[in-house]
């Protein structure tokens, strides 16, 4: 397509915003052949991967030119006040649909072909492949919309998440001291007996950790615990892998998956017992954020038998000058995250 030949190494400067909320920032927006790649100006490290024919324009006419990469969530955005390359995107587009749309003649015998070729491999490996091959190359605007389609099933099963604003405001304030700074931590009124990890830097309370304990500390380590559990690859393989391989491929063509892919798999989460880290690397994690291992250790079993090694290895035990994880406030907020 000659759109492409002629725009694949644009750039332009641009503003990016990785969720509602973040501060602006500075970026250099680059077209590639099915992508918009937004990488930091100073080290030329890619932020952000966009598939273009996902990419929604969210103020057509207007500059700059305010952009999303999918309807579904339009969370992250970056603006555009560069004409050309304003232009370039619409023009790549516009190809790609009509690449998609008409194919001709000839193309379409050749994909028949191709089609039936890959019916027999389809049978054996290939849904298995597409679907670790969506898992990898999946942006982290896609992951977190994985994400949030999975918590949507999962309020099936736990009730709608809390949104009582001054427990939430705790929440984001604590999160960045327990996990990377773009993760998102919900409550649920259901009980969870921990804390369940989703795609898209997802973690997912059940309220049961926070009317049940004297303090933030139990429901700090199961964050940390389920972090260390499963990374990101893993809990997006998963969710893929019940989505299916058409869903993985729709995915990496279109950006979206269907509607109904995960339906259910909220149920088969929440009939599985929890996926819990090795003990043995649970004090040195906990250490890092100076939390005490025995609430956590507690919540578990509160007799503590079955986690001695917990409790007997407690790195912050007798430690002083450690300072609250919460004050008394922030935590009689969060605990009525659920109420009203």
């Amino acid at each position: 397509m000659t759109a492409l030949t002629e725009f694949r190494r644009l750039e332009a400067q641009g503003s990016w915003k990785e969720s509602p909320t973040a501060e602006p920032r500075e970026v250099v927006v680059s077209i590639g052949e099915a992508t918009l790649t937004l990488m930091d100006p100073r080290s030329d490290r890619p932020l952000s991967h966009w598939s273009l024919p996902a990419v929604v324009r969210l103020n057509p006419g207007k500059l700059p030119a305010r952009y999303t990469p999918t309807s579904d969530t339009p969370d992250e955005t970056v603006e555009i006040d560069d004409q050309l390359m304003v232009d370039g995107i619409e023009r790549v587009q516009t190809a790609i649909a009509r690449h998609r749309v008409k194919p001709g003649r000839l193309r379409g015998v050749l994909t028949g072909l191709v089609l039936l070729g890959l019916a027999g491999a389809f049978v054996m490996w290939l849904p298995d492949a597409l679907v670790r091959h969506a898992a990898k190359i999946a942006p982290p605007a896609q992951l977190r919309t994985i994400g949030k389609a999975v918590l949507a099933d999962l309020e099936q099963g736990t009730g709608p998440i809390c949104h009582r604003n001054s427990g939430q405001q705790v929440l984001n304030w604590i999160t960045p001291r327990l996990l990377d700074r773009k993760a998102l931590v919900q409550v649920v009124p259901g009980p969870l007996n921990g804390a369940l990890r989703l795609p898209g830097d997802m973690y997912l309370l059940g309220s049961d950790l926070l009317v049940s304990t004297t303090g933030p500390e139990a429901a700090a380590g199961h964050l940390i615990a389920a972090e260390i559990a499963q990374d990101e690859h893993q809990v997006t393989l998963q969710a893929l892998e019940y989505a299916g391989a058409i869903a993985s491929l729709r995915l990496m063509t279109l950006g979206t998956l269907p509607r109904n892919a995960l339906v259910g798999y909220g149920e088969q989460l929440l009939d599985q017992p929890l996926i819990r880290p090795d003990v043995t690397a649970l004090p040195a994690a906990f250490k890092e954020h100076d939390l005490l291992t025995e609430p956590y250790a507690r919540s578990i079993d509160p007799t503590g038998a079955s986690v001695l090694p917990l409790i007997d290895n407690d790195p912050m035990r007798g430690a002083t000058g450690v300072r609250p994880l919460l004050t008394d406030e922030q935590w009689l907020a969060l605990q009525q995250i659920c109420a009203g």
